[in-house]
């Protein structure tokens, strides 16, 4: 056993290694989803898989990433099989992965004659086929449309690339260049962080690693034991709902109900609506994610982020619902479940600890896929994930535009859009009046506008809160909702949330308003000087 120094020292290596990776992916990669908007996510797990550190980046992904890697190890690729140099990947969201455009890679790390670590990566690729560009079709019924779905492999086998698979690969994307671009970036930063796991193994040896990933998983068990602790014991029920499905106009019920009884927690998304025709479905593990995040969100002090964490939670999600869909149901939005999830989670714990709750996020990842086609037929992908309001908390407003709860993304620079491809961005800003009033205002949404410049294009979105807007808390009002419109010429056309292969022609331009934050606290409580600050500021219309 490690004492508390040398524990220290491993258990922030272990984490630098997984910073070094991230920092890898991003150096390296080629697609705009991956370099500019930062979709993607790096994690060091122990020997059997559960995560143990891991680098700042997207919630939904790093809460299901050691989910996705036991499914692996468990149902397809028992570790016995796994050797030095092996590169095992999968993007199937039945077989542990989150939706088809997420590709898993991982590889073990052996040390002194055994496997002490495993080391793995997540990007969100720009296209992985399928009946859409950047495979989010928003009317698919089933997983089968989605595009090309891996099982668990390996890409590479004792340090061997497996080429066949890869020329499959690339024969069923829209830009195989930059699919293979972006694989290969994974696969440096798995290097990196192998490396990295050897340097620690030499200095404390690989017995030492391999019991100091023991511990630091107990140790955030105990510290997510004791801030639940914290909690007041109780029954805590909350509920909203998506817009719809992208196939019918009825919405869909998220519930949760939240018990707390000493160190221990239990999630029951019973009451969830049943899955979706659309793609607005979540397996499993994406729906765990949701739950970890929200926990984590509302500790009262900081506690190392790995799978020890959600030892004392139990959740129960029947198969057949909304947020744990059963094979072939399809998932490519299944951000939007997750999503509503999060803030249905955390309107559920405010009434444990309103003190540590904001209102509302704009909970959806405002997805837009562009696939432009030029006169000579040279064809290009574009896919944008746009932000909107945070929610007000008990302290202060909202932030505008920024990214919030499920999400941890950039934006792709207009500049780089317009220098690759056949679009313009006609405007970029917040949007005045979409934050929900209060005694604190909600954060503002944004407006983003692209023009078509290519002969043709084929738009495909996928969105929510264009019925149900993020709630307010304490009396404060809700953010606005979102919208999207088609302009014309002089013609103004309004879109729904869910668009799949919108024809586009030269000088069409898409409008995208997105959500703002809920408020908190009753509106006529807000000062006067803070009113006059929005104001002047052009935070709500003049």
């Amino acid at each position: 056993m490690l004492g508390p120094v040398e524990l220290e020292v491993l258990r922030n290596g272990l984490t630098a290694a997984a910073a070094e990776m991230d920092v890898t992916v991003w150096r390296t990669s080629r697609s705009t989803v991956v370099r500019e908007l930062l979709d993607y996510s790096t994690a060091v797990f122990d020997r059997d898989g559960y995560n143990v550190a891991q680098s700042a980046r997207i919630p939904q992904h790093l809460n299901s990433m050691s989910a996705g890697l036991l499914t692996v190890v468990r149902d397809h690729l028992p570790l016995s099989r796994w050797e030095e140099g092996d590169v095992v990947i999968t993007n199937d969201p039945y077989c542990g992965g989150q939706h088809i455009p997420d590709i898993l890679a991982f590889r073990p790390v052996f040390a002194e004659g055994e496997r002490i670590a495993i080391v793995g990566t997540l990007c969100h690729h720009l296209d992985m086929g399928g009946m859409a560009a950047g495979s989010y079709a928003a009317t698919a019924t089933e997983i089968f449309q989605e595009g090309l779905r891996l099982p668990p492999l390996k890409l590479y086998r004792r340090g061997v690339l497996n080429a066949d698979l890869l020329a499959v690969m690339r024969q069923n994307v829209r830009q195989p260049e930059i699919l293979w671009g972006d694989l290969q970036a994974q696969i440096a930063s798995l290097s990196v962080g192998e490396a990295n796991l050897r340097k620690l193994a030499a200095r404390f040896g690989a017995d030492a690693v391999v019991a100091g990933c023991a511990q630091i998983l107990d140790g955030s068990e105990r510290a997510m034991r004791a801030m639940i602790g914290r909690i007041p014991d109780g029954h805590y029920e909350f509920e909203d709902f998506l817009d719809d499905d992208g196939i019918t106009a009825d919405p869909i019920r998220i519930h949760a109900a939240i018990t707390v009884r000493g160190e221990e927690m239990s999630v029951d998304l019973s009451g969830c609506g049943p899955q979706a025709l659309g793609p607005v479905n979540a397996t499993l593990a994406s729906a765990h994610s949701a739950v970890s995040y929200a926990v984590m969100a509302v500790a009262d002090e900081p506690i190392p982020a790995n799978a020890g964490c959600y030892r004392p939670i139990a959740v129960t999600a029947p198969e057949g619902t909304v947020v744990s869909a059963r094979h072939p149901a399809p998932v490519a939005n299944r951000i939007a479940a997750t999503h509503r999830l999060a803030t249905t989670l955390l309107g559920a714990l405010h009434q444990a600890v309103p003190e540590r709750v904001p209102a509302a996020y704009y909970g959806v990842s405002y997805v837009c896929s562009f696939q432009t086609v030029q006169e000579d037929g040279a064809r290009g992908v574009l896919v944008e994930i746009e932000v909107g309001g945070s929610g007000a908390h008990p302290e202060g407003d909202g932030l505008s535009a920024f990214t919030f709860g499920m999400h941890n993304n950039s934006n792709i620079p207009a500049e780089m859009i317009e220098s690759e491809l056949p679009l313009t961005i006609t405007r970029y800003g917040l949007l005045p009046g979409s934050g929900g009033a209060g005694r604190y205002r909600g954060g503002l949404g944004l407006v983003r506008e692209w023009r078509i410049d290519a002969q043709e294009a084929v738009f495909t979105a996928n969105a929510e809160r264009f019925r149900f807007r993020p709630y307010g808390l304490a009396g404060g009002e809700p953010g606005s909702a979102g919208r999207l419109l088609l302009l014309r010429g002089n013609e103004v056309r309004s879109l729904g949330s869910k668009v799949n292969n919108l024809r586009l022609r030269r000088g069409d331009v898409i409008r995208l308003e997105t959500s703002g934050g809920g408020g908190f606290g009753p509106p006529e409580e807000r000062t006067a000087e803070a009113r006059a600050r929005d104001r002047a500021l052009g935070y709500v219309p003049a």
